[in-house]
């Protein structure tokens, strides 16, 4: 384990930053980055994974899910909406590299894919 945990840690940090970058983005997941930011640092640093929950701007993100267990298949469907509609926004009138189209795309399908498969559905 001790050759996991920088790995971890640097996977969960990168995984920290798309999901701020998905508060300040529109359309782009949030919620799918911090809680696999704070899977990642439970299990690399109990420091970090602690700073991650406490934290103001991040940490209602994860309590709020911890606390009812996943999220309910309407509100994966808005979010998804959201996601779908803001991407197709910003892709179209205010991204004009393709490269920057891409990438936010991709991040958006990881995002979504994320979002159906992992995130527990509850009632």
């Amino acid at each position: 384990m001790r050759f996991w945990k920088p790995i971890l840690i640097v996977l969960g940090t990168l995984s920290l930053s798309l999901g701020i970058f998905g508060i300040i983005v529109p359309g782009l997941p949030t919620t799918p980055f911090l809680l696999l930011t704070a899977g990642l640092y439970l299990r690399s640093s109990k420091t970090l994974y602690n700073w991650v929950i406490s934290n103001r701007l991040v940490g209602p993100y994860i309590v709020n899910y911890n606390k009812n267990k996943g999220i309910t298949r309407k509100v994966k469907i808005k979010a998804i909406s959201l996601m779908v509609a803001m991407i197709s926004l910003s892709t179209i009138f205010f991204i004009d590299t393709l490269t920057l189209k891409l990438i936010v795309i991709s991040l958006g399908i990881i995002g979504a894919i994320v979002l159906i498969f992992v995130v527990p559905t509850v009632k």
